[in-house]
């Protein structure tokens, strides 16, 4: 059968690090790039008779994370053991949240600048919010990096603060699921709860996947794509098990409930072990914890829940009269619609300052291999040029000689700048001067213009400009000679 007779629902498990200085359960310093196995203790490390303490900061965070998606939080919430064996988990068990999580319901809107390039002209669903079905809080399990002949583990990781983010099956397709990470990566970088940087292993996911025939209400056989790495790769990995399990069905080949690996070497997903229900991993309540009482957390966070992605991109369309891209694109990034923010503010020229960030500062960070928080030129900066622009002090051209100038030296000032490359506005008299001369010397064109040729006094323009040895303003001469040719 055709592709299009088919139907795919996808759900998502992304497991999310919390900006935390300690670990869930334990005082051990949580981060990245430490020493392997050198912040542990017997609570991480799974030793008898150790018993864990509640991070609270990680709980108020998910908390948090909860109300930027419009998650519903219970008046109590409890503790559970997952239990399961793996080298990465010391305990043999996993503390964990199974029936009463911190947050419920919910839902991720899918930004349109989130979507992968090739999808942005044609967007299946614009507007689309995903439904979520939890966020519950967990410790993540220790590092595990395979050699050609041996294992090693690094239980740094073992008990740093971990939100798992669960979906409901209301993702269609490969380019919604690239699009939902990318906003629930906003979101959360907006929060502040975590960087949620996928290459440093602070972001995680797990793909659920199954297809069914067209006009079928019955989900198919699901199948678990397993610890996901980077966005690319879900979307990647989604394109081929959809084509996968729609070809084995059309060659009646049943689907059997299965984990599965994905090889971004091969494109190709294969399977780890047959899939295990909730039963088999024997959840209890957890002995040595108590459940925590979440009213006094709730009211706590309200006061930290931040102007989020869509409601900034709103505002600066408003406030500062840039397009529905250019906010799309300036809000894509705390980071940036921050440094947008503060070079705008007071300023009559915020679309011209953001057409110069989109067109000419991300463009020069591109090249240079440099993200935002790199930029060496400051908001203020970049507001002092775009007014010597619109002052007429320099024109685009110049200011383009100035921004360069300023990259390399990004304690200078933009007008001292221009100044010591002799941009300076010239003396009026001496244009004055200089045009009187061309024009005297080219009556013929002065004629052409009489005639009705208005377009003709841009030659006069040029030539004013080669004589000034394009040193003088574009616009205050195009001016002066529009005057004198009582155009």
């Amino acid at each position: 059968m055709p592709r299009e007779d088919y139907i795919a629902t996808i759900g998502l498990e992304v497991h999310c690090q919390i900006n935390s200085e300690s670990k869930m359960f334990c005082a051990c310093r949580a981060g990245y790039g430490h020493e392997p196995n050198t912040n542990v203790c017997p609570v991480c490390l799974g030793l008898p008779g150790a018993l864990p303490v509640l991070n609270k900061h990680a709980i108020e965070q998910t908390i948090l994370a909860g109300m930027l998606l419009n998650c519903t939080t219970p008046e109590v919430s409890k503790w559970d053991r997952k239990n399961y064996f793996y080298p990465d988990m010391p305990k043999n068990y996993q503390l964990t949240q199974f029936d009463l999580p911190l947050c419920g319901g919910g839902g991720v809107p899918l930004y349109d600048l989130a979507y992968h390039k090739d999808a942005q002209k044609n967007i299946p669903n614009p507007g689309k919010v995903v439904q979520m079905n939890r966020i519950h809080l967990e410790e993540d399990v220790a590092k595990s990096t395979h050699l050609a002949n041996a294992s090693v583990i690094d239980y740094n990781r073992a008990g740093t603060p971990l939100m798992e983010i669960v979906t409901e099956p209301d993702i269609d397709c490969a380019e919604e699921a690239y699009a939902y990470l990318k906003s629930l990566q906003q979101i959360l970088q907006y929060g502040k709860i975590s960087d949620a940087d996928m290459e440093k292993g602070q972001m995680r996911c797990d793909v659920n996947i199954s297809v069914r025939k067209n006009g079928t209400d019955v989900l198919g056989t699901k199948l678990e794509i397993k610890n996901l790495n980077s966005i690319s790769a879900v979307r990647a990995s989604i394109y081929y098990e959809i084509d996968r399990q729609i070809e084995e069905l059309d060659m009646g080949i049943e689907q059997q409930q299965a984990t599965l690996r994905w090889d971004p070497n091969t494109g190709q997903t294969s399977v780890m072990r047959i899939k295990e229900d909730s039963h088999d991993y024997r959840y209890f309540p957890e002995p040595d914890l108590l459940p925590v009482n979440t009213a006094e957390m709730v009211e706590k966070m309200r006061a930290f829940v931040p102007e989020l992605p869509h409601d900034k991109r709103d505002r600066f369309e408003s406030d500062f009269s840039v397009s529905a891209y250019d906010a799309g694109v300036l809000t894509s990034d705390l980071v940036l619609a921050d440094y947008f923010e503060k070079a705008a503010a007071g300023s009559k020229f915020g679309k011209k300052i953001a057409n110069w960030i989109i067109n000419t500062v991300l463009g020069k960070l591109n090249e240079s291999f440099l993200s935002i928080d790199q930029n060496p030129i400051q908001p203020e900066a970049l507001k002092e040029l775009v007014e010597l622009i619109e002052a007429g002090t320099i024109s685009n051209n110049q200011a383009k000689d100035v921004f360069a100038k300023l990259w390399d030296n990004p304690e200078s000032k933009p007008a001292a700048i221009a100044k010591d490359m002799g941009f300076e506005p010239a003396d009026n008299s001496a244009i004055e001067s200089i045009i009187d001369e061309i024009i005297a010397a080219n009556p013929a064109k002065v004629e052409e213009i009489k005639g009705g040729n208005a377009k003709a006094a841009n030659w006069f323009t040029g030539q004013v400009m080669k004589a000034s040895k394009g040193k003088a303003n574009p616009k205050m001469v195009s001016e002066y000679v529009q005057k004198k040719l009582a155009i």
